[in-house]
């Protein structure tokens, strides 16, 4: 059923007002645009017009969707399109008050991150040809992925001399450009080490860079590169879990904290400034605990 003119008249004027104020993409417009009718839309079975419609109403709507089976974030991405709308009219002087102002935001949880099984990296990191130049040097990329933790932008941004094999070390930029030093570990030493003799010269052939893991095209790799052939080698290794280009990090700080690494130490190494980014791994390892302690303990 379409809606009224006066309700598709006010929408379509938001539309073009935030799209000259923001301008925003096409694909937000219609985001909004979608979001409101559907909200004016309801008011109508009820009988209400938008110019007039009461916080209680706004919260009937969403409790509504929500028993629809709408999830918590798509239902606080709508509250947040009607507060912008209200604003709007508000500001425009369409109406005296706000009636998102006392309408709460729904909870949502945080989500946990997507872990591989320690088998599981044991097969992801195998699952390159280490005979090919270009299979070497992504082993090693996975390698040095898997032992530091690094965000993949930091991995594909590594520079020779940021790698410090002398003492172990990577000396990474991460956000805000913050330094830090990560730990190497034996087998993603050596496995640099056979990178650079190896492969690392036939990539670059005569091109002079100081790129630690150029693409085949002698230049720094991007991360949609890597991300496509991480996403080959979950193929390859048999792994079906939902992945994301943050997948060995998570593995990294999981399996830390499953063998007993205290938080705040992962906290450094993944470069986070706030513990509690960090503390969503707990729940993982918490989980991982309970599981081995069913299994193996007397009264589990």
């Amino acid at each position: 059923m379409p809606l009224s003119s006066n309700h598709q008249s006010l929408i379509d004027n938001y539309l073009d007002a935030i799209w000259m104020e923001k301008g925003l993409s096409q694909n937000s417009l219609d985001s909004y645009g979608l979001d409101l009718r559907g909200f004016a839309a309801w008011a109508e079975s009820k009988d209400v017009t938008l110019m007039a419609v009461s916080g209680r109403e706004i919260q009937w709507f969403l409790s509504h969707r929500f028993e629809q089976g709408v999830s918590a974030r798509t239902t606080a991405r709508q509250l947040s399109c009607l507060r912008g709308f209200y604003r709007y009219l508000l500001r425009e002087k369409r109406i005296q008050e706000d009636p998102t102002a006392l309408v709460d935001n729904p909870k949502l949880g945080r989500p946990l991150p997507k872990s591989l099984t320690e088998s599981d990296v044991e097969n992801l990191l195998a699952a390159p040809d280490v005979d090919d130049m270009l299979g070497l040097r992504d082993r090693t990329m996975l390698e040095v992925l898997y032992a530091t933790g690094l965000r993949v932008s930091e991995l594909v941004g590594l520079k020779l001399h940021q790698v410090n094999l002398r003492q172990g070390v990577l000396r990474v930029f991460g956000k805000g450009s913050k330094e830090r030093l990560v730990p190497l570990g034996d087998e993603a030493m050596s496995w640099i080490e056979r990178y650079a003799k190896e492969s690392r010269p036939l990539l670059l052939g005569e091109v002079q860079s100081d790129v630690l893991f150029p693409s085949s095209r002698s230049q720094q790799m991007t991360r949609q590169t890597f991300w496509h052939r991480l996403k080959r080698y979950t193929v390859v290794a048999g792994i079906d879990k939902p992945l994301s280009p943050h997948t060995l990090r998570h593995a990294f700080a999981t399996h830390l904290l499953n063998h007993g690494a205290d938080l705040r130490v992962v906290q450094l190494l993944l470069g986070h400034s706030d513990l509690s980014t960090t503390q969503i791994y707990t729940h993982i390892a918490s989980s991982r605990m309970k599981a081995l302690h069913a299994e193996h303990h007397p009264r589990g």
